[in-house]
């Protein structure tokens, strides 16, 4: 990896590790990611189909090729398809977009399915998670669907793992842009406007 791709990995690698892990993803379960081709997203396809998911990717047309490129099998554009409309169900949702409707996603999810809240709009998302996975416990006779948000632990042995598999099967880091530290302004004006593929970077000059 280039010193800009291993920038990238902490990030995105740690909190796409962190969710999966606590989603618990069986060989063969259906998998959508929406907000694929983010920092998050780029990692969650790959791991996703690591763990042996199926992969459904939803981002932007210009990001769809991309995200086949990383192993999606399934792909959506969301300016032309919502997913939450399709009639289809998900072993888990993995959510990066902070806009998306909390209970679309719920009931785009199987019995028992597993909600990866990365981004919850607000307090009141939060306590909603907390009281579907309570009201949804199988013991009461609700469905078995369960909402996960926290924040990721970052752990070196994590981080020891993504290296490993970046080593063994080329893990991949998605590089959109670089910027020196002196247009950090620019870079995030970029990042706010959607459209970054994978990463944004900022590099360090070394002056010495």
């Amino acid at each position: 990896m280039t010193y800009e791709e291993a920038a990238g990995v902490p990030l995105g690698g740690l909190n796409a590790l962190h969710y999966l892990r606590k989603a618990k993803i069986q060989s063969g379960e259906k998998v959508l990611i929406n907000g694929a081709g983010g920092s998050f997203g780029t990692f969650a396809v790959q791991l996703a189909k690591y763990y042996g998911a199926e992969v459904t990717a939803v981002d932007s047309t210009d990001k769809l090729e991309m995200l086949r490129s990383l192993g999606a099998d399934h792909v959506i554009d969301y300016t032309q398809e919502d997913f939450t409309k399709s009639g289809q169900t998900y072993d888990v949702i993995f959510n990066v977009v902070i806009k998306s409707s909390f209970s679309d996603n719920l009931r785009s999810l199987k019995q028992k399915g597993r909600y990866l809240l990365t981004n919850p709009a607000g307090l009141s998302q939060m306590v909603r998670g907390l009281l579907t996975s309570m009201i949804s416990n199988p013991a009461f006779g609700g469905t078995g669907k369960k909402v996960i948000l926290e924040f990721a632990s970052e752990k070196s042995e994590d981080l020891i793992f993504l290296k490993e598999h970046i080593e063994a099967w080329n893990l991949k880091s998605v590089i959109d842009r670089t910027y020196p530290l002196e247009q950090a302004v620019e870079a995030h004006r970029y990042v706010e406007t959607g459209q970054k593929k994978g990463n944004v970077v900022l590099t360090l000059e070394d002056k010495n």
